[in-house]
């Protein structure tokens, strides 16, 4: 099923899919992505498995904002606050120390997770 990113009814229709830990293909500024629930061990699973990729090759963590970061990320330094300030939203993933209960498997295990805000208005 294709639905229209332009309409309310087709992101609230995507939003509730990825609730129930089903996967969206989605635009974003630089390509078309599969995607999941970050927090969802389960949904993320199915991304690697699709994929055939590595659980141990971390994922991008897309997020709506910049305040959504704190769900993620133990700290963010200044520098990368400034690069958030100059480029979010847009094409830049910025690594961070990972709060210990965030993405696990998202970040392959590692204690850090890559965030991105994308420009795109369906992402």
């Amino acid at each position: 099923m294709i639905l229209d990113g332009r309409l309310d009814a087709s992101v609230q229709a995507a939003a509730q899919a990825l609730a129930r830990g089903e996967l969206l293909g989605l635009p974003t500024e630089t390509v078309y992505g599969l995607a999941a629930d970050a927090d969802n061990d389960a949904a993320v699973a199915q991304i690697f498995a699709t994929k055939g990729r590595p659980a141990s090759h971390p994922l991008i963590v897309h997020v709506a904002d910049a305040a959504a970061i704190t769900r993620y990320a133990k700290e963010v330094p200044l520098f990368a606050q400034q690069l958030i300030d100059a480029f979010w939203p847009g094409p830049l993933t910025l690594i961070l120390p990972r709060l210990p209960h965030a993405a696990v498997a998202s970040t392959g295990g590692q204690d850090s997770v890559g965030l991105r805000c994308p420009a795109h208005p369906v992402a």
